[in-house]
């Protein structure tokens, strides 16, 4: 028997599909001409079916076909049909009417019966396998087509999963870039295409780059392959249910940038997360949830589907839809997208007085706003409990003050959070306020980074160190501190100001010679990596001088029109900046604009703050960091780079002047188990609250609270006058504030607001000021830091480290702490050890004097982790190979011994290895593939690296690069 692709991914996709009680025709038997686009006789008995005034008037059902015949022949010769799809799709949702009614009244025209789709018998469901369609030449064969009510709703493409020159890619390809720009007829009804080889499967829409054809996946199931897969996906997306709500819920038309309709189909993880929101609204028990759909994976997107179905579902009875942003900039995206997708009903708020006036009136619409629109809210607003919250980026700001008055404003509401970024534990208490203890890990939708690069919804990241080093003079800047501070006659105390002030990372940063020296190998680098592309770059330095500084830089070595400066404006700043680089909402639409026009001649973003969030530019490829970022900043931050943009762009690039990787990784990693008890421990935070306060309270016994001004707090501050009166009290006033920033925005926060705000106020009037330490750099700090850059020399950034793929099995990998070579304590501890063992032996001694200049080396601020990481492992080489030279042992057997102290220090608790498996196995297989000289000719190595490789990631699931190239360095050495 033969394996081919009719009888296998063909008829497995036919046969899975007819399982839902859906009839199967063969192309060839079906009631139709080659030239037909819809099975019309199934057609008219539809509408005759759904409409009463067809149904007593058969000859109305022409009428229709008509109009859908015109919408079918207005797409011949106009590949990639959108518009006529856009207008069809308006027909077979209900969105059309006629003048069938008495007196010729127009009646909506229903095609399809929506209120039963899930039930196969409520429409007429087909599918055929071979359907020939054309005119002359032009005809073409599809594979698979899935009819409703004698439209053709979805067509798919199949390879045979047998022969490894196909794959799903040419299948979609086939449909693309064939059948669309030859046949887009056929294509004017279709709701989606699919294409797989029976390994993977792919769904897009009329118009859709193949690059941009996402998978389907069912994260309730356990990982499948091959066929399996199919399998999940076909249950998922072809079944009628399915392609209905696909229809009706999950398809926008939108108008791109150069104002071009385009058909946006959901992604598996938008329709599955829509879903579980209205599954949970419409139940009603519980009231919120968390969503973590990472950054780029089309989270503004989930949200505009969310509100469509939320406002088209028939149990909400025409449900308020709120979008709460934190940003005036995500405000900005967020309706952009809105608006771009033609969502009915949309509302963005001006003002405070807005938004409050379309609350009382109980307005049915979606509104977009910010959280502190709701700053000034008197009490409750809308008691209904058919609104609905959707708050983007829900990080601290919408869980403080704002978020008590908006919890406040709308108490019935349901609140659902959205972040693109992982709630680490220092921001974990945002799954207090949107997370629920019934979802597993506290998310009611999760879709990770790795995910998201998995399923091509976001590239892989590549960091590129480029670290720069600083000498300072020390000698000559401590003489000239010294005059100075003579001069001026400081104190010692004085002189402490200054020096800690001056020696900040901020200063060294920011000196000039290191910012011409960086600005120049940013201009090489643009020019020989990033330009030639076609793709562009966006500059992050450390503050908004430093931006003006790297422009001046810029525009001497790329030219004034290559870059421009982007900031938040500022009453404060010089008019310059404020005429130049502070652009108003108008002013950065056009400047975003023009960045992401390939054409145009602006290809590089100057920015500190701005446009580090919420902004979406797939032409953006490369991002030089230079700013020291933490957390979800950090990760929001080099996730602008990681947009799809085909077919040019196969990775974003994150070219690091200041060493973050480890910031990176270890904001990626988090802890779902102390999240998950966050959420449970909210009570006993709350019991503890008004203990705290009436412990703060009770410093100030006979005080009146009630009396304000300066004579309300002379009787305060009387309380505590001695020393040790303040620093108690200030012990207990921070226990209150800790728990009040943890418990808000909780509501039973209301009942001791009176309290708090009147104990803060005393609290901040008796904290003492450094009032003079500040007037001392006020007065010199400038000439200090002047002093300070002119004995700082700053060398070329380094450009012989390794580049960092940060791909989702390195994702994983960080975030299942499955890679140690990240921790260099354990390593470090292994070779004091080793060396330990053979006191008086030089070589030993000289291996641990290296040991100890490394470990000073570390400790200095600009030597990065990374660079200490493979100085450390080369110590560590060298430490095994003078044991080995010690006790004498053979070559051969040196590398078994090399292999095992190498394998031995990546053995952890969380990370078992059974290392004598691995040695053995390595060895024999070394042992099996190569010959004398093996290590001079192209064939060996090639040879040993497979070999080690297979054994390696394959084998032992040991996929860390480090370990490998350690390894093979041993096998070259000893055998």
């Amino acid at each position: 028997m033969t394996f081919n692709e009719a009888n296998t991914v063909r008829d497995f996709v036919r046969d899975l599909v007819a399982s839902n009680d859906i009839q199967f025709i063969p192309g060839n038997s079906l009631p139709r001409r080659t030239d037909d686009v819809l099975l019309e006789g199934e057609a008219v008995a539809a509408l005759a079916r759904l409409n009463p005034e067809i149904a007593a008037d058969r000859r109305l059902a022409d009428e229709v076909i008509y109009q859908l015949r015109a919408i079918i022949l207005s797409a011949r010769g106009s590949p990639h049909p959108v518009v006529a799809n856009e207008e069809f799709a308006a027909w077979l949702t209900g969105q059309k009417s006629m003048p069938f009614g008495p007196n010729g009244e127009h009646t909506t025209v229903r095609l399809i019966d929506f209120e039963n789709g899930a039930d196969p018998s409520a429409n007429q469901w087909t599918v055929s396998t071979e359907v020939t369609y054309g005119i002359g030449r032009l005809e073409r064969r599809f594979d698979f087509v899935l009819w409703c009510n004698g439209f053709p709703l979805v067509v798919g493409e199949v390879k045979s999963p047998v022969r490894p020159a196909y794959s799903w890619i040419d299948a979609a390809a086939q449909i693309s870039e064939d059948y669309e720009v030859n046949v887009p007829a056929f294509f004017v009804p279709t709701v989606l295409s699919f294409a797989t080889e029976g390994k993977d499967f792919r769904y897009g829409s009329v118009g859709m780059p193949v690059a941009l054809w996402g998978p389907w996946r069912d994260e309730s199931a356990p990982a499948s392959a091959e066929l399996a897969t199919v399998r999940e996906a076909v249950d998922g997306v072809l079944n009628p249910g399915a392609v209905l709500e696909f229809l009706r819920y999950f398809t926008v038309f939108a108008t791109d940038k150069n104002h071009r309709k385009i058909k946006i189909i959901a992604r598996f993880q938008q329709f599955q997360a829509t879903n579980l929101i209205v599954e949970r609204v419409l139940h009603g028990r519980v009231k919120q949830g968390l969503i973590w759909h990472f950054q780029g994976s089309g989270k503004s997107l989930l949200m505009v589907f969310t509100a469509l179905k939320l406002r088209a579902t028939a149990g909400l009875t025409n449900p308020t839809v709120l979008i709460v942003v934190d940003r005036i900039d995500l405000d900005t995206q967020i309706t952009a997208t809105f608006n771009a997708s033609d969502v009915p009903n949309l509302v963005s708020t001006d003002s405070r007085k807005e938004l409050q006036e379309l609350l009382r009136v109980g307005a049915r619409k979606v509104i977009i706003t910010t959280v502190h629109k709701f700053g000034e809210a008197p009490g409750v607003l809308d008691a209904r409990d058919n609104i609905i919250l959707m708050v983007d980026e829900a990080h601290r700001s919408q869980e403080g003050d704002f978020g008590r008055k908006m919890r406040a404003a709308l108490p019935n509401a349901f609140l659902f959070g959205l972040t693109g970024t992982p709630i680490n534990r220092r921001d974990r208490n945002t799954f207090l306020w949107f997370g629920s203890d019934s979802d597993d890990g506290g998310y009611l939708s999760r879709y990770t980074f790795s995910d998201s690069i998995r399923d091509g919804a976001t590239l892989p990241l590549h960091f590129e160190p480029r670290l720069s080093e600083i000498h300072l003079d020390e000698d000559a800047i401590n003489a000239a501190f010294a005059e100075l501070a003579d001069r001026h006659e400081l104190t010692e105390s004085d002189k402490i100001t200054l020096s800690r002030r001056a020696a900040s990372i901020e200063t060294l940063i920011k000196t000039d010679s290191r910012i011409g020296k960086i600005a120049a190998d940013i201009a090489e680098h643009f020019r020989a990596k990033v330009e030639p592309q076609g793709l562009k770059a966006q500059v992050v330095v450390y503050d908004k001088p430093t931006c003006v500084a790297y422009k001046k830089e810029l525009d001497k070595l790329l030219g004034p029109d290559a870059s421009t400066v982007v900031m938040s404006r500022d009453a404060r700043d010089p008019q310059e900046w404020r005429e130049k680089y502070t652009p108003d909402r108008d002013q950065l639409e056009r400047i975003t604009a023009r960045f992401n026009d390939p054409a145009d001649p602006l290809k590089i973003l100057i920015v500190t703050a701005k446009l580090l969030t919420g902004f979406d530019a797939p032409i953006l490829y490369a991002q030089y960091l230079d700013k020291p970022l933490r957390q979800h900043n950090l990760l929001q931050a080099i996730t602008r780079t990681n947009r799809v943009y085909p077919p040019h762009k196969t990775h974003g690039l994150i070219v690091d002047y200041l060493g973050i990787f480890d910031d990176v990784a270890k904001a990626i990693a988090f802890d779902d188990k102390s999240v998950q008890q966050v959420i449970s421990n909210i009570a006993v935070l709350r019991a503890q609250l008004e203990p705290a306060i009436e412990a703060a309270l009770a410093f100030f016994p006979g005080v009146d609270r009630t009396v304000g001004g300066y004579e309300g707090l002379i009787q305060a501050q009387t309380a505590i006058t001695d020393d040790e009166a303040k620093d108690a009290f200030a012990a207990a006033y921070s226990v209150v504030a800790q728990l009040w920033e943890t418990l808000s925005p909780d509501s039973i926060l209301r009942d001791h607001e009176d309290d708090y705000r009147w104990l803060t106020s005393v609290y901040e009037s008796v904290r003492p000021t450094d009032v003079t330490g500040r007037l001392v750099w006020h007065a010199l700090g400038a000439k200090t830091l002047e002093l300070i850059n002119e004995h700082v020399t700053v060398e070329v950034p380094r450009t012989d480290l390794d580049i960092i793929v940060l791909d989702a099995t390195i994702i994983e990998d960080l975030m299942t702490g499955r890679r140690t070579d990240v921790d260099p304590v354990e390593v470090e501890k292994w070779i004091t050890a080793r060396i330990a063992k053979h006191v008086g032996n030089p070589v030993f001694v000289e291996l641990g004097k290296r040991l100890n200049a490394l470990r000073e080396k570390y400790a200095h601020a600009q030597q990065a982790s990374l660079e200490f990481l493979k100085e450390l492992f080369q110590l560590a080489r060298d430490t095994v190979a003078a044991e080995k030279a010690a006790a004498e042992i053979p070559r051969e057997e040196q590398g078994k011994a090399a292999l095992t102290d190498l394998f031995e220090s990546l053995k952890g608790d969380d990370t078992p290895i059974i290392v004598e498996n691995v040695v053995n196995e390595v060895d024999n297989i070394v042992r099996t593939v190569r010959f004398a000289g093996w290590q001079d000719t192209r064939d060996g190595r090639r040879l040993v690296q497979q070999a080690l490789r297979k054994t390696l990631y394959v084998k032992f699931k040991i996929r860390d690069n480090d370990v490998f190239e350690r390894a093979l360095a041993y096998i070259r050495e000893y055998y």
